[in-house]
């Protein structure tokens, strides 16, 4: 008998239907992969079973009975637990605090007082049980990545969970980590705990799936066995066949003059030590570095998001003593950075309000905002980045995570940028969406604009640059020409690099 059986699951906002007579089943102590673009109905069928959203129509089954699941609580109550692509911990509070929530505290005798002895002997015995190791008593805020993701974990384990959502969950996390939380949903199988994994990373879905749907505009594609999963195969059913045509970039122009150069460059914080490049118009730069290099908080510092402490930033011919983001817009220097939730967007706000925030001047005369030009600007840039969208006035957290990116980019590109810094631009986003956004920085680049793009996946460096600039410690280690590179011969500059400074 399925743990859980949906049955014709159908969600409609309006006119739209987000979800259309969906039907799958999740057995007990499987690992079910939901794959999908961005906007194929992966989070709407989430909401629905975690009590989020209320179906237009079908029918939910748990062990066999029919239930509703009309709240959150009502989910957890079943045994479903979701963890989010964004953590949802309190940063200051402790990891049991973390743990804690929502959860009622163990009371001191006749009631007097918390008692935090028996809190912290419970944690560590669930942490103990699970095979889990992280601090308890530090702020979540200064956990890794990985450990919040675990925290989490055990926070669902809490509730005695029977189906675990993961929603991206590697999206942050680097090899190493992403290695211990296979581990871990490994154990969890074991255990007889049943997982929905969703991710954009085809290999993971392959690697650790025992069955994997296909969602496809609100509807279900198909349901493979793990014998019958390949990547091709997963891309044919999330595409309908439609196979992507990559634009032609064969006659981009060669690099051209310097637009940027950075020459020992050392933060105030230290995080970033030495770092020198240069980088030409009509050039992407590729940025590769192990956790720790320094490489975001390199783009950070020349954006102007963290203090300098010394070292020489030249951007068109002018020295820019000390940076900081308003100057870097209006002299042509955008970031796309890599947390679009936290540092990109605002969530409550509409796409126009998003999109036009930092040139809002533009559209604004005799201190009235012209909202007709503006609605038709941002309706241009939707048109020209395919946002999917009801329309501009929608809520930006109303749109899939791929759709939200693309109004990152629009809303850089209207602030004319001579050169693109970006941070993880393709992060949590499906495979048609990378596909666009390389393209449109491959565009970008044969328009003579310079592009500096960071990333955690090689392959994906070694696709789209023309240069790669390797980062370790806090410093650039190696300037490499994107000729008949692999993998590894990156990886062991930086595996070289890191045991060096740790020899030292």
């Amino acid at each position: 008998m399925p743990l859980l059986h949906i049955e014709n699951l159908t969600k409609k906002f309006g006119g739209h239907t987000a979800l259309d007579r969906i039907t799958l089943s999740i057995e007990p102590g499987e690992v079910h992969a939901l794959v999908g673009e961005n906007g194929a109905g992966k989070s709407t069928l989430i909401k629905i079973l975690t009590g989020v959203y209320e179906p237009t129509g079908g029918r939910l089954f748990w062990n066999g009975q029919e239930v509703r699941v009309d709240s959150p609580n009502d989910a957890q109550q079943l045994g479903i637990n979701v963890i989010h692509q964004d953590r949802q911990l309190i940063p200051y509070f402790t990891g049991i605090e973390n743990l804690y929530l929502n959860v009622p505290y163990p009371r001191k005798a006749l009631g007097l007082g918390i008692d935090w002895k028996k809190m912290k002997k419970e944690a560590e015995g669930l942490l103990a049980k699970w095979g889990m190791d992280f601090p308890l008593t530090v702020p979540a805020s200064d956990l890794t990545p990985s450990e919040r993701t675990m925290l989490e974990i055990a926070r669902a384990m809490m509730h005695h969970s029977k189906l675990l959502i993961l929603d991206e969950p590697t999206a942050s996390l680097t090899d190493k980590e992403s290695e211990l939380l296979f581990a871990f949903i490994e154990r969890l199988r074991e255990e007889g705990v049943s997982i929905i994994y969703i991710s954009h990373r085809l290999e993971e879905v392959i690697r650790l799936s025992n069955r994997v749907t296909v969602l496809m505009g609100g509807k279900k594609m198909k349901t493979l066995a793990r014998e019958e999963l390949s990547i091709d195969r997963l891309v044919h059913y999330m595409t309908d066949g439609q196979a992507h045509e990559k634009k032609e970039t064969a006659n981009r122009p060669s690099a051209g003059e310097s637009i940027l150069q950075v020459e020992n460059l050392r933060t105030a914080d230290q995080a970033v030590k030495q770092v020198n490049f240069e980088l030409n118009r009509g050039e992407i730069l590729g940025v590769y570095g192990l956790a720790g290099s320094g490489r975001t908080e390199t783009m950070e510092a020349i954006y102007g998001l963290r203090k300098i402490q010394e070292g020489t930033i030249l951007f068109k011919q002018q020295t820019i003593t000390k940076p900081d983001p308003g100057n870097s817009i209006q002299n042509g220097l955008v970031l796309i950075p890599e947390n679009r939730h936290e540092d990109a967007l605002i969530m409550q706000n509409t796409i126009t309000e998003n999109m036009t925030l930092p040139i809002v001047g533009m559209f604004t005369k005799n201190g009235v905002l012209q909202k007709k030009e503006e609605q038709k600007r941002v309706r241009q840039e939707m048109e020209r980045f395919q946002v999917k969208a009801v329309h501009s006035r929608q809520s930006i957290a109303e749109l899939s995570g791929g759709n939200q990116q693309k109004v990152v980019f629009a809303k850089a590109l209207l602030s004319s940028p001579d050169v693109f810094i970006c941070d993880e631009p393709t992060q949590a986003v499906d495979i048609m969406t990378r596909q666009y956004i390389h393209d449109f920085l491959r565009e970008q680049a044969g328009e003579g604009k310079g592009v500096i793009y960071v990333s955690s996946d090689l392959h994906e460096i070694l696709e789209i640059s023309d240069r790669i600039l390797v980062f370790s410690e806090g410093k650039t280690v190696a300037n490499l020409p994107n000729e008949q590179l692999q993998p590894n011969d990156i990886l062991d500059i930086c595996y070289s690099f890191q045991k060096e400074a740790v020899q030292l």
